[in-house]
């Protein structure tokens, strides 16, 4: 068997008006490429045709699901499945340039994973999905410690060997993609970001602006917990302790230096969420596992 360069994963949800075109459209792209690939399809139990469509569609790795379970656990099947070095993933609702995919696995050169960071927003509320992907993306970046540009692009390439590590920790839903960013640059592995435009997607969509923008905060505040409680617990426990202070020297100087009950209680409070969070991190880096992949830059 030849060796396989590149697995490219397309999970598949009621796509059947324009699943085919994609698949040639990625097709064609690699092929001139010098990369030798595979194209692995995981249909989450489409009801539209679409697992007819690629029923018929030649020289793809099709995987059906018997149940509908999310775009994460999609991705997370195919991810295992594909046996090239190097894991695609996209969508095939024509908004990614899949075109140029070639280009993305080949700025994977010198990193672990190399994310197409969208140049424009778009979509349903797209003012307020912007504002609020900003907030998160603030959110992630303060526990990396380094800017991300794009948080939640389904456009990326990484290494097999590395993502292989945090498959268990992906989420089903569109999270996933996030979860992938976090993880890596979490466990000191790079990424880099390739600047692409993003076009206006085909068919529906599936994605719910409001739940799961939800979820999105929500896997990053997990994810931050997992990996670094004390981002959270000493900021906001230093604060309390601030406010504690602040409302102590106002007692005193209204009460004659007699010291109020809930003034007590903020210090305890203070001192609790310090404390937890320093047994949180205590937890996380003993748990930590420590025979993970080398990073790029170590290879």
């Amino acid at each position: 068997m030849n060796e396989i360069d590149v697995s490219i994963v397309l999970p598949v949800y009621n796509e059947a008006g324009h699943v085919r075109a994609e698949i040639e459209r990625i097709r064609a792209a690699m092929t001139a490429s010098e990369y030798a690939f595979e194209i692995v399809v995981v249909d989450d139990a489409s009801t539209d045709g679409s697992r007819q469509i690629l029923q018929a569609t030649e020289d793809i790795r099709l995987i059906e699901l018997a149940r509908n379970r999310g775009v994460g656990n999609a991705r997370r099947i195919g991810t295992k499945a594909a046996r090239g070095r190097v894991v695609v993933w996209t969508d095939v609702d024509m908004s990614y340039p899949n075109d140029e995919m070639p280009t993305l696995v080949k700025a994977l050169n010198g990193y672990d994973q190399v994310v197409g960071a969208r140049r424009v927003e778009r979509g349903t509320v797209r003012h307020a999905r912007s504002f609020a992907k900003w907030i998160i993306r603030r959110l992630a970046s303060y526990l990396v410690q380094e800017p991300i540009p794009d948080l939640n692009s389904g456009f990326r390439a990484f290494r097999r060997d590395v993502g292989l590590q945090f498959l268990h920790l992906l989420p089903r839903g569109f999270s996933c993609v996030t979860t992938m960013t976090m993880t890596f640059l979490s466990n000191g592995y790079s990424v880099g970001y390739l600047p692409i435009d993003y076009g206006k997607r085909a068919g529906r969509s599936k994605f719910h602006w409001w739940t799961d923008t939800k979820r999105y905060a929500t896997q990053v505040i997990r994810l931050i917990l997992s990996y670094e409680p004390l981002r959270i617990f000493v900021p906001i426990g230093f604060t309390l302790f601030a406010v504690g202070t602040s409302k102590l020297i106002y007692d005193w100087a209204t009460k004659d230096f007699r010291l109020a009950a809930n003034t007590l209680l903020i210090f305890f409070a203070s001192l609790q969420l310090i404390s937890i969070g320093f047994v949180a991190d205590l937890i996380v880096r003993s748990s930590r596992p420590e025979d993970l992949v080398d990073p790029a830059a170590s290879i």
